[in-house]
Formats: structure tokens, C-alpha cells, sequence
């Protein structure tokens, strides 16, 4: 596993990172995968670890805020001096400097773990930094830091350019979290950012290197593109090494869902370094990128912030289904997956249009109107066959 020194820390990390918003899943009585398979999550951290893995990543919300203590269990017997740990203080159910205490309390006993190596505060935007700020987030860090609790303070961000600027310039960070692959490289802190945070020598780690899974299941004609490349790189190899290429990138954060994508990682990883594209790869890339921006119809990348939606209104769903419509260009997948979301009463047609949704989704997506779309096309076309 190639690894680099984590800025000044002066930690050494893996270039491969852990995630734990996507652990695999139990399926329940009706079908549906909703409790995360806590064993085979555990045996997928610690195998990574064994591997050479060194950074965890985990937050309050994930997995209906169970994922810490998964986390911090897979972290038993030893794993927890071989890694990396970090967590996040979720900014938006912080309304006082004595909450932020609190729940740092409650996620290191979440996670039966005395201290966290990184705490970040989590999907920042502009006026959620503002409103941390005001409530005294720079003391907290201090505090918490003097008395041990955590080693170094951090920000995961979702937002544009100047926002991205403004947060990183306002303390003295030890690293920062931004969404980056190729096809987010103009997105939110975009490229422009991460070099921005390389010369102020703030190590970044990476989040949707494979943005939600898309880069790695794409449509048959990237495929093809893709199996006709001498390099024989897979999609998933393809995304990695573009991301790992920026020497300005210090670890990759991937949410690994199974064994086999736990090996495969490992694999690409075991020889992945910064500059490792020629110019001919960056090009291909570049063609990959055209291709896919003319296919990805709304930049849902699943994270599900957006949920519990106050109607019922199951939106990562409905965007997943409508993009592999627009992927396949097959209208019939769109009606016949859009009925059993009409079952299970979580369709759009709930949607009463408060923009709960809008007001936290990291990509800031055009929720309503794109769920009104996606509701007329499914139900007319359902109606006139």
C-alpha cells in the first residue's frame, strides 16, 4: 500500500481510505436492504487494515448513526493503533459551544474509542461555516484538543470555490475533505481549490473519488471506450488513478460495500502514486468525461443527506432510477421500477414542496421541479401503455 506523510501531523497514511457511508447491508422479510451486515463490516475493515490501510472515516449521520459504533468495534483487538480515525461533528444540530462538547462526548462513546486522530466539521458550506463560526468553533477545537479528546481539527466541504477559500483561510486546519473526480474537477472546491490547499501545504483527502459509485458502473458505450484502452485499466482504476494523480491529494476516501471491492481496491492501491498519467491517459480521460457528462441526467451521488424526507419521498431512489434511464436509454426501466415506488408510497407525488431536500443536498440540485419532471414522465408514459 503506497502511503504519504499527512501534512504537518507529520503522520504517514495510506493513499487508500476506509469510508464507512456505504457498509454492506442485511436484507429484511420484504427485500429491502436497510441494517448494515455488521459482521461482514467488521471482517471488511480489518482485513483492509491488514492490508496496509491507515485512515477510517466515519460520521455522526451515516448508517442511521450506527456507523461509529460499527466502526469503533471493527477497531477492537488492536486495529485502533494501526489507523487513522476520523469522525465529524454534524454542524447542523449544533446550536450552542457546549452542544459541540456533547456530541463529541457522545461520538467517542459511540465509538468506546478516549480520542479521534482528525474531527471535521462536517458538509460545510458558506453559511454553515458562518453559523459554526459564530457559536465559537475555533475555542472548541482548542479545548478539545488541550484535554486530548481529538489530535487535529479538519472540515469536510460542499460548496463553490469562494467558499472553499474563505473557510480554509479563517484557521489552521490540518487537512480538508472536498467531493473530487473527473467529473467533478470543476465542482465545488474544484481543482483550483485543491491546488489552492496544496500550496498552503493543508493536506486534502478525497471523498466520491468514484462519485457514488457512478464512475464505476458506467453505461455500454464508456464501456466500451473503456475495454478498448490498451492500458486495460478497469472504470474503477480508471477514476482512482486520476484522482491519486494530483500529488496535491493525500489520501482517497472509497465506501467500500463487499470483500470484493475491498480486494480490488487494494490492488489498484498497492502501486498507486502521484503523477502516474501520461498525457495520453489524462486525454482518454478527458474523452470519458465528455461522454459521461451527456449521459448523467441529475449529480445525485447517493448520499442521502436529503433523507428522512418529511413526506416520505425516497429521493436518492428516484434519481438513481431516472439516471440509469438517461444512462441506458430505456424508458421501460423507468416505469417499471417507478411502480414500486409508487407501492412503497415514496414517490413524488408526496412531495409538498417545503425544499427541506434543497437546503442540505451537497450538490445543490434542483430537487422539486427535477422530482416533478421525473414523476409526469414515469406516470404519463405508465398511463399511456
Amino acid at each position: 500500500m503506497k502511503t504519504m506523510v499527512f501534512g504537518k501531523t507529520g503522520e504517514t497514511v495510506s493513499r487508500l481510505g476506509f469510508g464507512t457511508m456505504r457498509l454492506p447491508l442485511l436484507k429484511s422479510k420484504d427485500g429491502e436492504k436497510s441494517k448494515v451486515d455488521e459482521q461482514q463490516a467488521i471482517e471488511m475493515i480489518r482485513s483492509s487494515i491488514d492490508g496496509g490501510l491507515s485512515y477510517v472515516d466515519t460520521a455522526y449521520i451515516y448508517h442511521d448513526e450506527e456507523s461509529e459504533v460499527i466502526t469503533g468495534k471493527a477497531l477492537k483487538d488492536g486495529y485502533r493503533d494501526k489507523v487513522l480515525l476520523t469522525t465529524k461533528l454534524p454542524v447542523w444540530l449544533v446550536e450552542s459551544e457546549k452542544q459541540m462538547d456533547e456530541l463529541l462526548d457522545e461520538q467517542l462513546k459511540k465509538l468506546d474509542v478516549s480520542y479521534v486522530d482528525f474531527y471535521l466539521l462536517h458538509s460545510l458550506d458558506i453559511d454553515s461555516y458562518h453559523k459554526i463560526r459564530s457559536l465559537n468553533y475555533k475555542s472548541f477545537f482548542e479545548r478539545a484538543m488541550k484535554d486530548g479528546r481529538i489530535r487535529f481539527p479538519g472540515f469536510s466541504f460542499h460548496d463553490d470555490y469562494n467558499a472553499f477559500i474563505e473557510i480554509i483561510d479563517d484557521f489552521d486546519w490540518y487537512m480538508a475533505q472536498i467531493q473530487f473526480n473527473y467529473l467533478d474537477d470543476q465542482y465545488q472546491a474544484t481543482v483550483e481549490g485543491l491546488k489552492y490547499a496544496g500550496q498552503k501545504k493543508i493536506p486534502v483527502v478525497v471523498m466520491e473519488p468514484l462519485r457514488g459509485g457512478a464512475l464505476a458502473n458506467p453505461p455500454n458505450a464508456i464501456i466500451d471506450m473503456i475495454e478498448s484502452h490498451p492500458r486495460g485499466y478497469s472504470p474503477v482504476e480508471w477514476a482512482f488513478r486520476y484522482v491519486a494523480d494530483f500529488p496535491e491529494v493525500t489520501c482517497i476516501l472509497s465506501g467500500m460495500s463487499n470483500q470484493a471491492q475491498v480486494d480490488d481496491n487494494m490492488r489498484i492501491f498497492a502501486s498507486l502514486e502521484s503523477n502516474n498519467l501520461s498525457d495520453e491517459d489524462k486525454k482518454f480521460i478527458s474523452k470519458l468525461k465528455e461522454a459521461y457528462e451527456k449521459r448523467i441526467a441529475v449529480p445525485c451521488t447517493d448520499c442521502k443527506y436529503c433523507q428522512p424526507c418529511p413526506q416520505g419521498v425516497n429521493i436518492p431512489r428516484i434519481f438513481n432510477i431516472y439516471n440509469d434511464t438517461y444512462r441506458f436509454d430505456d424508458i421501460d426501466r423507468l416505469v417499471n421500477r417507478y411502480k414500486a415506488v409508487i407501492k412503497d408510497k415514496q414517490d413524488a407525488s408526496y412531495c409538498v414542496d417545503c425544499g427541506a431536500c434543497e437546503s442540505v443536498c451537497p450538490q445543490g440540485i434542483g430537487v422539486i421541479e427535477i422530482l416533478k419532471t421525473i414523476d409526469s414522465k414515469a406516470t404519463k408514459t405508465q398511463n399511456a401503455g
